[in-house]
């Protein structure tokens, strides 16, 4: 069957207005108003009046892009990283940092006041450096048949490509001076196109990384690691799917308060280390221990809280659903000598009802749980009528729903920290002291 087409085609244009920009949101995007919607505008700060064309457009709200300024913010600054915009890492390098931090507190805020029927004022912003945070980072590594070349990097944004980088400066500087030589060294392996991915971790024992190879090493190219390793005074870990290979290196450790806590390679910890040394110890001023406690510390990893905690108090229990992790958490109390910290297993998500650790009685309660909250939990720790609740977030939608079940059981928000713990980023991250009396 034969089509036709006409020989005129049909021209679509996508909607260009301008606008001036009223605020920021916490993701990075400014806010506008136009005919009555909300309008969340990339590349475009508070003040700014620029030209935007239209991408997306709800009943609701619509989006757009800054297509040009016709005014710029005082507050604007040239990004530092030459991958801005294309890696998916930084969504607010455009924006001094004062400004990230006003924008991701008042929305904390807006949030909770909405949450609590009441304005909740963000009480303080616990911050460190901005640049050379990170700690803790995974690279992509993507082998490249026609040029045959490996690439490694960053993913874009709402993207499985890789953004090859040379450079990153939110990255630990010992961790950034590593990419140029680590690039050229795995691209020097007879198994270049085999690999999955590296992970880059600085310790307070000096750098490490994992390599993800999907075939057995050749002896030479295990060779040519464990050689560039030894020189860049870097620790060794191979990961072909079962059980991590240290190669070189001694067991990791970074400190927590006053205690050691040691880690595998593959363990979650804090990627910013000024930030969580200061989240560590305000939760512990909030918490206001005293020598006859019972501290409960869910959703606890490997003890970042319980076992600071621990050396102030009567007993501190931690529970984790990841079992590595619960041993891990043991492990270092056995460290640090405390006997009266104590570690269990369990997916917080299921009822806990007739866990051993639940029939105890704790008068105070920290939660730091993932994105998706403590749902399942919240009506236990209601139930154990704790005198004090910090909750610790990484998610405010969550926060704000888990914070109800408190606030209607007669608990009062008492304190609210937002923790800067990721510049430049959509990352918005709080403490909240919840009391009863």
């Amino acid at each position: 069957m034969a089509q036709f087409y006409s020989a005129k085609q049909r021209v679509t244009t996508k909607q260009r207005i301008t606008v001036t920009v009223d605020e920021l949101d916490s993701f990075g995007q400014g806010v506008a108003r136009h005919q009555g919607k909300t309008l969340f505008i990339s590349g475009a700060l508070p003040g700014e009046r620029a030209e935007v064309t239209l991408v997306e457009e709800k009943r609701h709200y619509a989006r757009g892009k800054a297509t040009r300024l016709l005014s710029t913010s005082p507050e604007r600054v040239t990004p530092r990283c030459p991958h801005f915009t294309r890696c998916g890492g930084c969504q607010q390098q455009h924006a001094a940092e004062p400004l990230q931090q006003r924008s991701k507190a008042a929305a904390l805020s807006r949030m909770l006041s909405q949450t609590a029927q009441r304005t909740v004022a963000v009480d303080e912003i616990i911050a460190g450096p901005t640049w050379g945070y990170r700690r803790r980072a995974r690279l992509g590594l993507q082998w490249q048949p026609k040029m045959r070349e490996l690439q490694m990097g960053f993913r874009q944004e709402a993207s499985n490509d890789l953004v090859a980088i040379r450079e990153c400066p939110i990255l630990a500087p010992e961790l950034e001076a590593l990419l140029p030589p680590l690039r050229d060294c795995l691209s020097a392996l007879k198994g270049a196109s085999r690999l999955g991915h590296i992970e880059l971790v600085l310790a307070d024992n000096g750098p490490l990384m994992v390599l993800r190879h999907l075939d057995a090493l050749h002896a030479e190219d295990r060779e040519k690691l464990e050689r560039f390793s030894h020189e860049r005074s870097l620790m060794l870990f191979l990961d072909g799917g079962e059980a991590l290979e240290k190669v070189r290196g001694s067991e990791p450790f970074y400190h927590s308060g006053e205690v050691r806590l040691t880690f595998s390679p593959q363990d979650f910890i804090q990627v910013n280390d000024a930030v969580n040394q200061q989240m560590v110890a305000q939760a512990m001023a909030w918490l206001d221990l005293q020598p006859d406690d019972r501290v409960l510390d869910l959703f606890c990893g490997m003890g970042n809280f319980t076992i600071p905690v621990g050396k102030f108090v009567q007993n501190a229990v931690g529970v984790e659903g990841v079992a590595a992790l619960v041993r891990q958490a043991a492990y270092n109390a056995q460290l640090n000598n405390l006997k009266n910290v104590r570690f269990f297993q369990h997916n917080l998500e299921e009822d806990v009802t007739r866990q051993p650790w639940a029939a105890q009685g704790f008068n105070k309660v920290l939660l730091d749980p993932a994105r998706a909250g403590a749902a399942g939990v919240m009506a236990h720790v209601v139930k154990l009528a704790p005198t004090r609740v910090v909750y610790v977030s990484c998610n405010p939608t969550t926060l704000a729903r888990d914070s109800q079940t408190l606030l209607s059981a007669g608990y009062h928000l008492e304190r609210v920290a937002m923790l800067d713990m990721f510049p430049h980023t959509r990352h918005l991250e709080s403490m909240v002291l919840f009391s009863k009396t």
